[in-house]
C-alpha cells in the first residue's frame, strides 16, 4: 500500500487499533503496579512481623496482639479487612471483626498438633480472584504468619519450661546446700560431744596410766589411742589452721597443755626435761603465731580444736 491510496478509512481504523493497544498497556501497567504494591506490602508485613516477634520475644500475647492489628492493612482490601487469631484459649480480633463468608484461614501447628488459627475477613463482597476474593499470593501469606507464630509460641513455650526446669534445679541445690551445711553441723555437734567425753573421761585415765607405765609399755598406749583416734577421727575433726603445722610430738604436748597439764607434769610423763617442754611450748606458739602475745596458750588450743 502507497501513501496515495491510504483512506481516511484506514487511518481511522490504525488509529482505533493504536488506541486499543495503548489501552491494554496501560491496563497490563496498572496490573503490574498492583501487584507489585501488593508484594510490597505482603513483604512489609512479614518484616514487621519479624520485629514484632523479636521485640516481644518471652510475651506471645503481646505477640498475637500485634500481629492481628498488622493484617488488616496487609491485605488488598485494608479499609474493608478485619482479623482474628486463636491459640488455645486464646481468642484476639480486630476492633472491626465480624465474621463473614469472605475468608481465609491458616491452622497454626505445633509437633503435628493443631494448637489455634488466623484468620483474615472481608466485609464486603469483592471480585473472584485466585482464592475467592483473595490472591494466590495472600494464601501464601497468611500460611506464613501461622508458621511464624506456630514457631514463636513453641519457642516461648520452651523457654518458659526450661526457665521452671532451672528454677527447680537451683531449688534443689539450695535445699541440698542447706542439707549439707545442716548435716555438716549435726556431724560437729556430734564431734564436740564426743571429744568432750573423751577430754572428761578417757584422757585422764591415759595420762594416769602413762605415768605409771615404764618405757616399754609406751608402745602399747600409743596404740590404743591411734585405734581410738581412728575410730572417733570421722566425727572429730580438728582444725587445720595452725595445728597442720605442729610435729607429732608437739600435737603430743599440746595435747597435754590443751587438757591443763603443767609443765613439770608433761616432763614427768613424758620422760624429759621441763626445758624441753618449754622449748616445745615456745614452737607450739611460734607455729600457732602467737609468739609475744597476751593469749593464754590453753585457752588458745581448746578454741582451735573445737573451731
Amino acid at each position: 500500500m502507497n501513501k496515495n491510496s491510504i483512506t481516511p478509512k484506514d487511518l481511522k481504523e490504525e488509529l482505533v487499533l493504536l488506541q486499543s493497544q495503548l489501552s491494554s498497556l496501560q491496563q497490563e501497567h496498572q496490573e503490574r503496579e498492583l501487584q507489585l504494591r501488593e508484594r510490597i506490602k505482603e513483604l512489609d508485613c512479614l518484616y514487621t512481623l519479624t520485629n514484632i516477634i523479636e521485640k516481644n520475644e518471652n510475651s506471645l500475647d503481646k505477640i498475637l496482639q500485634e500481629t492481628v492489628a498488622l493484617l488488616p492493612t496487609s491485605w488488598q482490601y485494608p479499609e474493608i479487612t478485619c482479623a482474628k487469631i486463636s491459640y488455645r484459649k486464646q481468642v484476639i480480633q480486630s476492633s472491626n471483626f465480624k465474621s463473614t463468608q469472605w475468608k481465609q484461614k491458616a491452622p497454626i501447628v505445633i509437633s503435628g498438633l493443631k494448637e489455634g488459627v488466623v484468620e483474615v475477613h472481608y466485609l464486603k463482597k469483592r471480585p473472584r480472584l485466585d482464592e475467592g476474593p483473595f490472591l494466590k499470593e495472600e494464601r501464601l501469606l497468611i500460611d506464613a504468619v501461622s508458621n511464624r507464630i506456630a514457631k514463636a509460641a513453641e519457642r516461648i513455650s520452651t523457654q518458659r519450661q526450661l526457665d521452671v526446669e532451672r528454677q527447680a534445679l537451683q531449688d534443689a541445690n539450695a535445699a541440698l546446700h542447706d542439707s549439707l551445711v545442716q548435716s555438716q553441723r549435726e556431724k560437729k555437734m556430734v564431734g564436740v560431744s564426743i571429744q568432750a567425753k573423751i577430754d572428761k573421761i578417757i584422757t585422764p585415765i591415759f595420762y594416769a596410766l602413762q605415768a605409771e607405765m615404764n618405757p616399754g609399755q609406751f608402745e602399747y598406749l600409743e596404740l590404743l589411742k591411734k585405734n581410738l583416734d581412728d575410730i572417733i577421727s570421722p566425727f572429730v575433726e580438728m582444725s587445720q589452721t595452725g595445728m597442720s603445722r605442729l610435729s607429732p610430738i608437739e600435737l603430743q604436748v599440746a595435747n597435754m597443755i590443751k587438757h591443763g597439764l603443767s609443765t613439770k607434769e608433761i616432763a614427768r610423763i613424758r620422760g624429759i626435761s621441763p626445758a624441753t617442754v618449754n622449748r616445745h611450748r615456745e614452737s607450739i606458739r611460734r607455729k600457732l603465731d602467737i609468739t609475744n602475745r597476751k593469749i593464754n596458750l590453753i585457752s588458745y588450743l581448746n578454741n582451735i580444736v573445737n573451731e
